[in-house]
């Protein structure tokens, strides 16, 4: 069983924060994730473009040299696994946490890597970043589960001249509905509430309306899924139910926490809606001695109150209270090393056009 400091649970941009801060106060630390570095920017649509500039994104004091004011998915992949290469990162891909045992100074954490084996860990302290976007809000109708629905959207060549429903009215389900329009499908976008909502992006909302407007994509707003069927998904609208027939549903309805990973790990949550979990905004530990918050988790349901640009920093507080709680580092802080593997400040990207 190995033995580390430090055990962070989660490799995107906030756990490897994490990993960072700790690895420069000079403690043994290991990031285990279920998928790969970065897993959930991975699994971002693949022409996506960052809302906020590269400065934002930045984590280890590691600059973000882009030539656009707002960085590509291709971009920001390209700079994280350098910043995890320059730190020497210590990151268990695709090891997926099954159980925690143990406690405070001694916490056994229990993974299966990705050919089903199990491994190990022992840590003195835990940090958890698993982020939020493996788990989608569910519209939770009869028919959700054919394989023509999907809660995600990588990009819009599948769906050409196919009758696609996108199921949300903010960002995410804007983006898509426009690229899958212009593309070739035939875009029809459901949401519940009254219209687009007004927290998508000021260059986006008028052109998704403007081609609601124009009827080149049809909209059903005030209105439900009530069923979705091999060909056809089933509206209930303002007028009453409404039939169309159907190829493809993107279910844009959004992400939460792994609420059940917390509460097993003893974590409390506040009442709904928030179902914040118990945590020190001061340090980032949990009611559970030992065990760390870092990222969107801490906000609970409310996942728009922290993103890359704020969950960056989370790193910092967690390794100023290792320093009081842990004492004297087990290893030298880090120095980078004067070789190829060290990147001179900026990281140079290379061309991911």
């Amino acid at each position: 069983m190995e033995r580390f400091d430090v055990l962070v649970i989660g490799a995107g941009p906030t756990g490897l924060a994490c990993a960072i801060e700790t690895r420069r106060a000079g403690y043994s630390v290991v990031a285990v994730d279920k998928g790969c570095l970065v897993n959930s920017l991975y699994n971002y649509p693949a022409n996506m473009t960052f809302f906020t500039t590269p400065e934002l994104l930045e984590i280890g004091d590691i600059p973000f040299v882009s030539p656009r004011q707002k960085p590509s998915r291709l971009e920001a992949l390209e700079y994280y696994r350098k910043v995890a290469e320059f730190y020497r990162i210590d990151v268990r891909q695709y090891h997926n946490v099954t159980s925690v045992d143990g406690a405070d100074g001694a916490f056994v954490v229990h993974c299966t890597d990705m050919l089903a084996r199990p491994v190990e860990f022992l840590a003195r302290k835990l940090v958890v970043a698993t982020g939020y976007y493996d788990l989608p809000n569910r519209i939770g109708v009869p028919g959700e589960d054919l394989p023509k629905v999907s809660h995600y959207y990588r990009e819009p060549h599948p769906f050409y001249n196919s009758d696609v429903v996108v199921v949300g009215a903010k960002n995410s389900a804007a983006i898509a509905a426009l690229e899958l329009w212009r593309h070739g499908a035939r875009v029809t976008v459901v949401h519940r509430g009254p219209g687009i909502s007004s927290s998508v992006k000021y260059w986006i909302k008028p052109d998704i309306e403007n081609r609601i407007k124009k009827h080149e994509i049809a909209a059903y707003f005030n209105t439900t899924v009530r069923e979705i069927t091999p060909d056809a998904i089933v509206l209930v609208t303002p007028q009453g139910e409404v039939r169309i027939k159907n190829d493809f549903v993107l279910a844009m309805t959004g992400y939460h926490p792994d609420f059940g990973f917390l509460r097993a790990l003893g974590v409390e949550l506040s009442k709904e809606p928030s179902s914040k979990p118990v945590v020190d905004m001061c340090t980032l530990e949990s009611n559970v001695r030992g065990i760390y918050l870092a990222g969107v988790i801490v906000a609970g349901k409310n996942t728009n109150e922290v993103f890359i640009e704020n969950g960056r920093y989370h790193g910092r507080q967690i390794a100023e209270d290792l320093r009081r709680k842990l004492g004297e580092s087990t290893m030298e802080p880090f120095v980078p090393e004067s070789t190829s593997r060290a990147p001179s400040h900026p990281l140079h990207l290379r061309n991911v056009e």
